[in-house]
């Protein structure tokens, strides 16, 4: 096919809405370039191509919410988020980065293991302290997959009416079985502590109750993580109902240097850094403490120049993210 049809191919498909055309006319004039020895633009579109591809397959599930009496309650639940962080881009424990891939790939073999009366890890539990990659790997996991995530609003959820938390959470379950995404219970104590507390609220207990039961029977394709800072209160019958159980601890003297490598990748061009005494200072910081205190660099970069920012002033901010508060 010639270059000048190739693109009318490309304007007519997209305008017809016809995805699969478009995107196999866009491979096609990838495989050209790529005969023609032009290997690094061939590579480009292809990136491109699954790039859309991704964003489009969000795009459309998302289309596909339900639109009924049902719609409004379950938006004041639900808070739609558009993952743009992979698994190349965070600084993790191996232990920690090989559980995920292994969330990954089976499933990517969803039908192989169907086939063989198996289901692929879909239900985890995260608990570590805060700021260690709990929420990002939800978003990782979103984003390899080419699924929206969608974060339960806890506060939408819980209700002082009896009966109407539990309403409510089986609206999200619901929703799971409907429309195949990341469904991530952030801070996930609030509702999971154990139910032999004598100060528990009622409620709460009910919608423990309810949780263990919903997610029990859960058969749907979509992926369910929750999330907690506090695992020692959780209840311990929610630990079976998991397929995977994944700690995070704080990051190590190793990670901490990667994780400033990756931070200050434009600064470290400019100006001799020592990242090897900033990730010794730095021990005992959360990966979300470590990226304010390059932020705050960057800033005093941009607002006063990169001859006056002093590199001890990143020494400062690890000071203040050490203190106690």
């Amino acid at each position: 096919m010639a270059a000048v049809d190739q693109i009318k191919g490309l304007i007519k498909s997209f305008t017809e809405g016809d995805d699969d055309r478009f995107y196999a006319t866009a491979m096609q004039i990838a495989a050209s370039e790529a005969r023609k020895g032009h290997r690094t633009i061939a590579e480009e579109l292809k990136k491109l191509i699954d790039s859309a591809k991704k964003d489009r397959k969000t795009q459309v599930t998302i289309k596909r919410l339900p639109v009924n009496a049902a719609q409004k309650e379950l938006n004041d639940l639900l808070e739609l988020v558009h993952p743009k962080v992979g698994l190349k881009d965070m600084v993790l424990d191996k232990n920690i980065r090989h559980k995920i891939q292994r969330v990954l790939d089976e499933q990517k073999q969803f039908d192989l293991l169907r086939q063989n009366n198996l289901f692929p890890r879909k239900k985890l539990l995260l608990s570590g302290p805060p700021g260690c990659g709990k929420t990002m790997s939800a978003h990782v996991i979103a984003y390899e997959l080419g699924l929206p995530l969608f974060i339960i609003r806890l506060d939408g959820l819980m209700s002082r009416y009896m009966g109407e938390s539990i309403a409510k959470l089986r609206l999200v379950f619901d929703a799971m079985e409907d429309f195949r995404a990341v469904y991530l219970f952030d801070e996930f104590d609030s509702i999971g502590t154990t139910r032999g507390q004598g100060n528990d609220v009622g409620e709460i207990k009910r919608v423990l109750n309810s949780f263990l039961l919903q997610i029990e029977k859960d058969d749907s394709n979509s992926i369910v993580i929750a999330a907690t800072n506090i695992p020692e209160t959780l209840d311990k019958a929610l630990f079976r109902r998991f397929d995977d159980i994944i700690t995070y601890p704080l990051p190590d003297e190793k990670q901490i240097l990667e994780f400033y490598k990756k931070q200050f990748v434009q600064v470290k061009k400019s100006m001799d850094l020592p990242f090897e005494r900033l990730a010794k200072e730095s021990i005992g910081l959360s990966f979300a403490d470590i990226e304010k205190v390059t932020t705050d660099f960057i800033k005093d970069i941009l607002v006063y120049g990169l001859e006056k920012a002093d590199v001890n002033e990143v020494f400062e901010y690890i000071k203040v993210r050490k203190a106690p508060y």
